[in-house]
């Protein structure tokens, strides 16, 4: 009997295809045929326009949602960190790769750049709003621009001189192999990342079969990953954060103990929440939407109510 071909759906950029290849690589040393499938998106496509204009909820993940819907695609492999807090009806997230380093860093080919000089002033390039809103708040000597595409197209714009560094995530990078234009690596408890930065979300529908959905949990699934990710998506849920919200969490896996810091920025970075909490591995859930009430009760409410104002 042939054995049946997993369709794997991804964005076109040359990271979601690395992505993509991680899990076909993952899948294949369970002993399972896969084909990439790219995919254009809307995110993908209007590049002039900033993400919170376009509308934060499935900016890059929508037209992937449809082919596995329609069928024509068995699973869809995103950057954990581009998912809705809430899915679609008839999806889930079935795995989480193992998470990479959660920092931000700054990307540059001048040397000896660094937010903490606060005399010389930087022109960093962004498309994140939690970014901007932290810079904002901790060092308002730095002005940002916005920067959308792929990672190649944003150092294309640094290098014809339109900034000069690129505020990213961390994985993206290595990944992509730019390591040596690293100039400084971001403290966590400043730039708190994004809810499941540095992992691979896996999301299918729910219409897949059982014994295909646990082969490729089994395959692809990190269990520290996925709990930390319970928790954060949680948090995340609560406050109803997209694209366009600067909210912030990280859960990191200690013995039993799942610890949790999350928080809020307002947009013009002049408040922020960040808060923290920790508890048992079995209810990551609870934990995450607990300091999420924390958060909302401390001020969150309001700075998110101000937020929506502005932007819809």
């Amino acid at each position: 009997m042939e054995k049946h071909i997993l369709k794997i759906g991804t964005r076109a950029s040359k990271l979601a295809l690395w992505q993509a290849e991680h899990v076909a690589a993952l899948l294949k040393r369970a002993g399972m045929v896969s084909q990439i499938i790219p995919i254009e998106t809307k995110g993908d496509q209007i590049l002039e326009v900033s993400i919170s204009k376009i509308g934060s909820k499935g900016v890059f993940t929508q037209e992937l949602e449809d082919q596995l819907h329609q069928g024509t695609i068995d699973i869809a492999v995103h950057s954990a960190k581009d998912m809705p807090s809430q899915l679609g009806e008839g999806l889930e997230l079935i795995a989480f790769t193992t998470r990479e380093k959660a920092n931000d860093i700054l990307l540059s080919r001048k040397k000896g750049i660094s937010l903490s000089d606060q005399e010389s002033p930087l022109v960093i390039g962004t498309s994140s709003t939690r970014r901007v809103a932290t810079l904002r708040h901790f060092y308002p000597q730095a002005s940002t621009v916005e920067v959308r595409g792929n990672l190649q197209t944003r150092l294309k714009k640094m290098e014809e001189g339109l900034c000069d560094a690129l505020l990213l995530a961390y994985a993206g990078v290595h990944r992509m192999g730019y390591d040596a234009l690293i100039v400084q690596e971001l403290d966590l408890e400043q730039f708190t990342p994004a809810v499941g930065q540095g992992s691979v979300a896996i999301e299918a529908s729910t219409a897949l079969t059982v014994k295909l959905k646990s082969s490729i949990t089994a395959a692809c699934n990190d269990p520290k990953t996925h709990l930390c990710l319970r928790a954060e998506r949680a948090y995340l849920r609560v406050l109803e954060g997209g694209c366009s919200i600067p909210v912030f969490a990280l859960a990191q896996v200690q013995g039993e103990q799942i610890h949790l810091q999350g928080g809020i920025l307002s947009l013009d970075g002049k408040e922020r929440i960040s808060l923290k909490i920790q508890g048992n591995i079995e209810a990551p859930e609870a934990l995450g939407e607990q300091l999420a009430m924390q958060v909302l009760q401390a001020g969150g409410k309001k700075i998110l109510e101000d937020i929506k104002k502005n932007i819809y």
